[in-house]
């Protein structure tokens, strides 16, 4: 009798201790293919010049079946104006023209992908989402450039026949605080584009935006600030997902929209799962960290992956010309050579 309650004690003891451990399920992709009727994404980054090689099949070797391609524009936020190289013979790089916009979908449909067109908006001077003016007519200025730069987006995603059009990314004050401008250019281009659109508006202004009605999906830039851990297990990751998980499904549930991770991604570096924001801007203070991004990777693609309100998501992102760049990517969001790319293959293929 004394032996049987000693094994019971122990075997309980074990169970009770087997936690965020490494052998534990939560710990390594048991879900072969958990993600495959999904959007399982990639933001490409568009190179200065034209492809050596294709980068759409060394992505869909490892399951991703969207491409996320992403002309930008240049925003001058003293003048409030937007410049964009529609011919590529304005100094632009030939990915975000025209030619190199059509040349990576044809490249991403012969490798039987599918594409979401995101153009968005750049500058020296600061981040989209800050830009504010103090006049009506410095907004309108503003308004009337992005209305030509988006549209013209707009006419190509339907020459193109992408799969999604995204009419815009973190134009956070814009978005906010002119929502009649927002119903009237999503009107304009429902006569221009006639495929599924969305929105993608950063992780902390989802839930302000007004306009999800006249969309397809409700986008998010999926950045949120979850734990400061050097290398957060998996299992706590998802409990720090919890609030924001039923944030989002509810969020879901009240405009009847699926969510879409427009962006999602994390810098292979210690704490990678926190802050991101202020994390890029201090690069060199963290340690390289693949097991961090390849953890928070798998996170947040088993939390999610299972969900019918989520559509699944784009992760930022892959760079076309890395094997001729002498760029260190090491710390980067790609998931180019890294860990995470097992994690991408066993949930997405």
């Amino acid at each position: 009798m004394y032996n049987r309650l000693f094994l019971s004690s122990i075997f309980l003891f074990v169970i009770s201790t087997i936690g965020c451990r490494p052998v534990d399920t939560c710990e390594a992709p048991v879900q072969k293919g958990l993600l495959k009727a999904k959007v399982c994404g990639m933001s490409l980054t568009a190179p200065r010049n034209p492809f050596v090689q294709d980068p759409m099949e060394e992505m869909n070797a490892l399951g991703i079946n969207w491409v996320a391609l992403l002309p930008f524009g240049f925003f001058d936020q003293s003048n409030a104006t937007i410049s964009f190289d529609t011919t590529g013979t304005a100094g632009g790089w030939w990915g975000e023209t025209k030619v190199g916009i059509t040349t990576s979908h044809n490249l991403a449909v012969a490798q039987g992908m599918k594409t979401m067109l995101k153009p968005q908006l750049w500058s020296w001077q600061g981040w989209i989402g800050d830009m504010e003016y103090p006049t009506q007519q410095e907004w309108d200025q503003f308004h009337a450039d992005y209305t030509s730069f988006i549209c013209y987006w707009a006419g190509i995603a339907e020459d193109l026949e992408v799969d999604i059009f995204c009419i815009g990314t973190e134009i956070k004050e814009s978005a906010m605080n002119h929502p009649i401008y927002w119903n009237n250019l999503i009107d304009s281009i429902r006569q221009i584009y006639s495929g599924p659109i969305t929105y993608a508006p950063n992780w902390d202004e989802y839930d302000q935006i007004t306009f999800w009605d006249k969309l397809d999906y409700i986008g998010v830039d999926a950045y949120f600030s979850l734990l400061p851990d050097a290398t957060p297990k998996v299992c706590d990751l998802k409990t720090a997902w919890e609030p924001t998980f039923e944030r989002l499904k509810t969020f879901s549930t009240k405009w009847n929209k699926p969510i879409l991770f427009t962006e999602w991604g994390y810098l292979s570096l210690d704490g990678c799962a926190y802050k991101t924001w202020e994390l890029e801007k201090n690069r060199s203070s963290a340690a390289i960290n693949e097991q961090a991004q390849a953890n928070a990777a798998q996170a947040l693609l088993e939390i999610f992956g299972k969900e019918d309100w989520w559509a699944g998501g784009f992760q930022w992102k892959w760079y076309a010309d890395l094997a001729a760049s002498s760029q260190d990517r090491s710390d980067d969001y790609t998931p180019q050579g890294k860990m995470t790319e097992e994690v991408l293959k066993g949930l997405y293929q």
